[in-house]
């Protein structure tokens, strides 16, 4: 090799040498090009900070919420239509590109990426953005952080929305919460609850006084139709939080850990029919015997624990242990509480319990004239004594067939 080297530089094969020259010239050159290029970029890395959140992370929709508040956002001539934001009302964000905005008198810059990636099963888009800044003091992100922060707590208090978990919490657009007055409950029980709920929201310095972990449980159990849910949805609206609708048939303990950690503050946590729960076995009585149960070889502890989905430990584990998030309220729904394992209904976990069973004659009557306004106390109550639907759900499909038959008599009168 290196005598053919000496010989191609001695000339002896002159258009070998010379295609020689030429690439080494002309791998100069685009090396010394490229200098200008790399020292910007290095000028532009040690003079500049970046942040990225992409769309896995919960504060993706943080900080779009925040793009809806900003002024700059009127000059944004490349938008995209957003519904995930504000339910039916169509909200406008920046689109996917480079936009340029100042906070302040500080210039920054904001990357929307969007892609098409197929992974194992349905493609999925994945989404980023990326801010960059002038200057080296982290303490600009930081504060830029928590504006975004803060602007998701106050639409957070004073609006309530549904999450439901799909590998992260999701927010379900068609959710509609119900208001406290259209809900019926038997005299006082709603004005009892109300004041416990906000009697607690009221003591989290007490509770950090008296090092008390500062959550709440509450326990709705009784018949199917009574109005255990909507009862959640109505008093969650009313406070202005948010509810997270924990399926745990769906999870195991290791799913059930990481959605309870991505839980904000000032949110009701909502276990529906409890007593479904697949693994939910009761814990062995003092004094008796527990069976030995065999356990899974390496290498199957994620697939077994799948299968079993939420243990009870696990559960209790989130609730009151090292796992359990605070300033939130956890309810329980159930229809059968006998089925519920003591462990679950001591003081700490459940600390408030409420019997919703059989509607009764004032609630019936109430809610006949919420359909019917014209009529009088005393036909509605004689309409409830009449009509005795076990449960407010019942009465309420008897109303409104009653009020879909007055609606074609009338039409039928006018015709």
């Amino acid at each position: 090799m290196r005598e053919l080297v000496r010989q191609l530089m001695a000339g002896q094969n002159q258009f070998a040498s010379g295609g020689l020259v030429l690439v080494l010239i002309g791998g100069a050159v685009a090396w010394l090009r490229q200098i200008p290029s790399q020292l910007w970029h290095w000028i532009v890395s040690q003079s500049t900070m970046t942040i990225t959140v992409k769309d896995e992370d919960v504060a993706f929709r943080w900080v779009k919420e925040w793009f809806l508040e900003q002024k700059f956002l009127k000059r944004v001539r490349w938008l995209d239509l957003d519904t995930t934001l504000r339910g039916a009302e169509l909200a406008m964000i920046p689109a996917p590109g480079r936009h340029r905005f100042f906070r302040g008198r500080r210039p920054f810059w904001v990357w929307f990426y969007r892609s098409e990636e197929t992974k194992a099963g349905p493609s999925r888009r994945m989404e980023s953005l990326t801010f960059r800044t002038i200057g080296r003091d982290t303490r600009v992100l930081r504060e830029f952080v928590r504006e975004i922060v803060a602007c998701h707590h106050s639409k957070h208090r004073v609006a309530s929305y549904l999450y439901v978990y799909n590998d992260g919490w999701e927010c379900v657009d068609a959710y509609s919460p119900r208001l406290l007055e259209s809900v019926l409950l038997k005299p006082g029980e709603k004005e009892h609850l109300l004041a416990d709920l906000q009697r607690f929201r009221a003591s989290r310095e007490r509770y950090r006084k008296l090092g008390v972990p500062y959550h709440r449980g509450y326990l709705l159990y009784g018949p199917p139709g009574t109005g255990k849910t909507s009862l959640v949805s109505a008093f969650a609206e009313k406070l202005g939080m948010s509810i997270y609708a924990v399926n745990l048939t769906e999870m195991n303990d290791r799913t059930l850990k990481t959605a309870m950690n991505w839980i904000p503050e000032g949110s009701v946590v909502l276990f529906e029919d409890i007593d479904c729960m697949r693994a939910g076995h009761r814990r062995q009585s003092p004094g008796t015997e527990e069976k030995p149960q065999p356990v899974a070889a390496a290498g199957q502890n994620d697939a077994v624990a799948a299968m079993l989905g939420v243990t009870l430990s696990g559960l209790l584990n989130v609730l009151d242990g090292f796992h359990a998030p605070e300033n939130v309220i956890f309810v329980m729904t159930t229809n059968d509480v006998d089925a519920l394992d003591p462990a679950l209904l001591r003081p700490g976990r459940m600390d408030y319990k409420l019997f919703m069973g059989r509607a009764a004659e004032s609630q019936k009557a109430e809610l006949y004239r919420r359909f019917f306004p014209e009529a009088s106390e005393e036909a509605a109550r004689e309409f409830a004594r009449e009509h005795r639907a076990e449960t407010m759900a019942e009465f309420q499909g008897l109303l409104i067939a009653l009020e879909q038959e007055f609606a074609e008599l009338e039409t039928l009168v006018r015709g």
